[in-house]
């Protein structure tokens, strides 16, 4: 049924090379691997800040004994078309109670209502951008919408939305619906504090002052892909070197990586921006230490 619905819609877009080139990869490409290492203790003994990647824009973040997950993507394919190449890193089981559930906009690799019923019993709080709770379902949890620099509270974590630069829309070809729905955020739980930038294009100004208001990151997690086409993604995603851009212009202590090499919908293949990230740190002489990718599933412990 899924490569069905690809193969039409394909067919119906053919003029739009980037769309053929990624469904036809779509079509063709196996089930998604097994996680290759599993993470026994998503709380490590005696850490204060830890992060797993679970894949695209998925990290259940740890800070002291309440967690924080944003952006859940549990299923196979992003909205039928994009197809997953990984498995999660953690099973939607596995996952702990939540303080929260952050969403960052409403396109189908981010607000994905299957995987929201994974984790309808963990959370009871979903936050999401203004525009975004009345294009949702009902569930058991409730459903916050949060504007640009206002703050909330939910199982504890003060959380924060930050302006960054991306579009409205879920469909790909409506980002004229709900215009301003999308956001990134900050969490903050007894001195820790975590900027999660969702999806977003280049925007040093907004970067800046993200960094005014929160002075003291402690993690920076932003996308590094996709890449390419560049002409076409350059308005709404930055690049590795633009992400280590902004993560020198946040302030942060530390960066993830994320959003690379876990679904079909660019032109890029499995790890061209990890190592153009890589390219782009040696050129600039930078800690190894401040930048570490991970594998998905994989965890990192960064305030023992």
């Amino acid at each position: 049924m899924t490569k069905s619905i690809i193969i039409l819609l394909s067919l119906a877009l053919g003029g739009c090379g980037f769309i053929w080139r990624v469904s036809a990869r779509s079509i063709t490409s196996p089930p998604p691997a097994p996680v290759r290492r599993q993470v026994e203790q998503l709380r490590p003994p005696g850490s204060r800040l830890s992060v797993v990647w679970i894949g695209h824009a998925t990290v259940l973040i740890q800070m002291d004994d309440v967690f924080v997950l944003t952006d859940p993507l549990l299923t196979r394919s992003a909205g039928l078309v994009s197809t997953r190449l990984v498995e999660p890193g953690v099973a939607p089981e596995r996952l702990p109670p939540l303080a929260l559930v952050a969403v960052s906009h409403m396109h189908f690799d981010h607000l994905s209502f299957d995987s929201l019923d994974e984790v309808e019993t963990k959370t009871r709080v979903v936050i999401v951008p203004p525009g975004v709770k009345a294009n949702m379902p009902r569930y058991d949890f409730e459903i916050r919408e949060l504007a640009t620099w206002r703050a909330l509270e939910a199982g504890g974590v003060r959380v924060t939305a930050v302006p960054v630069i991306h579009v409205g829309g879920r469909y790909g070809l409506d980002e004229g619906f709900e215009p301003s729905a999308f956001t990134g955020y900050v969490f903050e739980y007894h001195g820790l504090s975590v900027y999660f930038g969702g999806d977003t294009a280049y925007a040093p100004e907004l970067f800046a002052a993200t960094r005014r208001h929160f002075p003291t990151l402690d993690l920076a997690i932003l996308p590094i892909c996709p890449m390419a086409p560049r002409d076409f993604m350059a308005r709404t995603h930055v690049d590795p070197a633009e992400a280590l851009d902004a993560f020198r212009l946040l302030g942060a202590k530390h960066m993830l990586p994320m959003h690379f090499d876990t679904l079909i919908n660019s032109d890029d293949y499995p790890g061209q921006c990890t190592a153009a990230l890589r390219r782009q740190m040696a050129a600039r002489g930078m800690d190894p230490s401040a930048v570490q990718t991970l594998a998905i599933g994989e965890q990192r412990v960064l305030a023992p």
